[in-house]
């Protein structure tokens, strides 16, 4: 019985060894071995290339100018100011009062002053001067609750929130001031008054 069992068992073993190694024992040389390399490509007659001599400018000192969505660089120890913001499915004014609302008890910052005829805040919010990284599904679940406020150079930073018309029966609220500011009243409003964006 032990003769018959290893008569099939030693064929099969070496035939599931032929078939796991592949065909690879029967190729001689690699392709990889046998790449050449192509010639450059070639532009057509009539074309140029692309002037590319302004694609690492460094611009001077002071030429700061905030892009289209309003975000400024950092140079040496200025902070930037970045703009940010969500939409909520809601008119100008009942976005602007729930704004309101939940910038009134002073959980996300100091409230200095508003404007009702431009629909805009002014607050003053305890934040470093650097945003701070987002912590992991696992530190959310199980770690220490995070302020938002932690990091190196906390002070308080001025921040302007301004709720604006987006369409028909939506509202944007935006957000502007230097970034870990900005990153934690567009995060704390946005989950309070539940908007996308």
């Amino acid at each position: 019985m032990k003769k018959s069992s290893l008569a099939v068992a030693l064929p099969a073993l070496v035939l599931t060894g032929l078939l796991l190694s592949g065909c690879g024992i029967f190729r001689s040389e690699k392709a990889w071995q046998t790449a050449k390399q192509e010639s450059p490509l070639e532009i057509p007659p009539g074309m140029d290339t692309p002037n590319a001599s302004a694609a690492l400018v460094i611009p001077p000192t002071g030429s700061n100018q905030p892009t289209a969505n309003g975000a400024t660089a950092r140079i040496g120890n200025n902070a930037g100011t970045i703009t940010d913001g969500f939409i909520l499915a809601d008119t100008v004014d009942n976005t602007y009062r729930r704004v309101g609302e939940a910038l009134s008890n002073g959980e996300i910052g100091t409230l200095k002053n508003h404007d009702d005829a431009a629909h805009s805040y002014s607050l003053s919010v305890m934040a470093s001067d650097q945003p701070a990284e987002k912590q992991g599904f696992l530190s959310r679940m199980f770690g220490r609750s995070n302020s938002g406020s932690g990091g190196p150079n906390v002070a308080p930073r001025q921040v302007v929130v301004t709720v604006n018309s987006s369409g028909q029966g939506s509202a944007e609220v935006r957000a502007q001031g230097e970034a870990a500011a900005v990153a934690k009243v567009v995060d704390s409003l946005k989950s309070r008054l539940g908007g996308k964006g």
